[in-house]
């Protein structure tokens, strides 16, 4: 058939069609895809968010009430104590350690925690870093009966505290102040190797206006009696009384808080800590210090470090290094092997104390650091750094407490 190439002439040819249809379905085809992708991200996404989430609900519990009264006589002077019948059984809180299915699932469970638990991250944000001192915490009541003009204090319990003791244990005890008054202080009964005592003791401030109680601060101070040497501040709470409705029995949890050390710095100490995971081993070297506490006389110290295993608060394995004579800024150099499993590292502490000699008496303690991954801030973040970065050894300054 013949065309007239003037009727032809502007028409489409037949390949054009062909390939603005097909330009036409591969856009098509592609933006089908993209909607698919993006559904599918987003149902991954969310079911992968909701996988990381948990729930958890802190335990509690309330203690029994047993009265035994230390009165207060108008004046401020202490008096001597009066004993009031009252219930003394009580059930010990339990401790159930956390169950583990695998090693593996114990190094993951690690590693999601330090992620967590990371400088920086979001958990640390608005978190006072002596809340994570793990002290323990410690309940008591306090009232005022105006009638009579008395304040009351009752020490009911505390829990978790620190073992204190090389036996994996502590015998604590409560100071009670009502500051700034600091001649006079009201005193528990010590709990021999108890790490969750029961006081239950009345304290009784008799003849006390109140227009002076809403000046003072109830001060308390946990401390683990030691017989032969000073005994070892464990942790303190203070609450204004200006701040507690005193017209009835007002109950309280607080976290212990570190002990304010009047005496000054107790100096600083450097050490490395190296982790080997196929060999389950920690390599704990201790370098030096610096600033030590003059301990004797003559304004100087004889320090030497010790060096504690524990696991569940229980001593395993001692070491230590060599004494320093007269010296406040010490060198060491000196390296000591932990057999630690990966499987026991959550449950492990280890205790570095600095000493000083002395041929007379007693060795006093100049201070301690406690290495593990729920110990202070300084501390855990050391801890975190040595399991992040295997078989590197990993140097920090620690200031020593009390």
């Amino acid at each position: 058939m013949y065309l007239d190439p003037e009727a032809t002439k502007g028409a489409p040819s037949r390949d054009v069609l062909l390939v603005s249809a097909i330009i036409t379905i591969s856009l098509s085809v592609t933006i089908v895809l993209c909607g698919i992708c993006q559904w599918c991200q987003r149902k991954l996404g969310k079911r992968y968010k909701n996988s990381l989430e948990t729930v958890g609900t802190p335990d509690s519990s309330r203690g029994r009430s047993e009265k035994k009264a230390i009165k207060l006589p108008s004046g401020g002077k202490v008096g001597n104590a009066a004993a009031v019948p009252g219930q003394t059984q009580h059930e010990e809180t339990d401790h159930k350690t956390e169950p583990r299915s695998s090693v593996t699932d114990l190094v993951n469970s690690l590693t999601s925690e330090m992620l967590m638990l990371s400088p920086g991250s979001e958990d640390d944000e608005g978190h006072d870093s002596s809340s994570r001192e793990n002290l323990g915490r410690i309940q008591f009541s306090v009232g005022y009966n105006f009638q009579e003009s008395t304040l009351t204090v009752k020490i009911l319990k505390a829990q978790e505290l620190p073992a204190k003791d090389f036996s994996g244990t502590s015998d604590p005890f409560v100071k009670i102040y009502l500051l700034p008054d600091k001649k006079h202080k009201l005193e528990t009964k010590v709990k021999r190797k108890n790490l969750n005592p029961h006081w239950n003791e009345t304290f009784l401030f008799e003849g006390f206006p109140y227009e002076k109680v809403v000046q003072r601060v109830l001060y308390l101070q946990v401390l683990d009696y030691d017989r032969f040497s000073r005994n070892d501040p464990i942790g303190e709470v203070s609450i204004p009384l200006n701040k507690v409705d005193l017209t009835q029995m007002q109950t309280f949890w607080k976290d212990l808080k570190p002990c304010s050390d009047g005496s000054g710095s107790r100096g600083e100490l450097l050490l490395s800590l190296c982790y080997n995971p196929s060999a389950n081993s920690i390599v704990v070297n201790i370098i030096k210090a610096r600033n030590l506490k003059a301990m004797d006389i003559g304004g100087t110290s004889d320090p030497y470090v010790k060096v504690w295993l524990m696991y569940k608060d229980k001593r395993v394995e001692k070491k230590k290094t060599v004494v320093m004579k007269r010296c406040l800024n010490p060198v060491f150099n000196e390296s000591f092997i932990f057999d630690i499993p990966t499987e026991k590292l959550r449950e492990t502490t280890i205790i570095i104390t600095v000493m000083d000699k002395d041929k007379l008496s007693r060795n006093d303690v100049i201070g301690k650091i406690y290495l593990s991954w729920k110990s202070g801030p300084g501390e855990v973040k050391h801890w975190k750094d040595m399991i992040s970065h295997p078989r590197q050894a990993v140097a920090q300054w620690h200031q020593l407490k009390a």
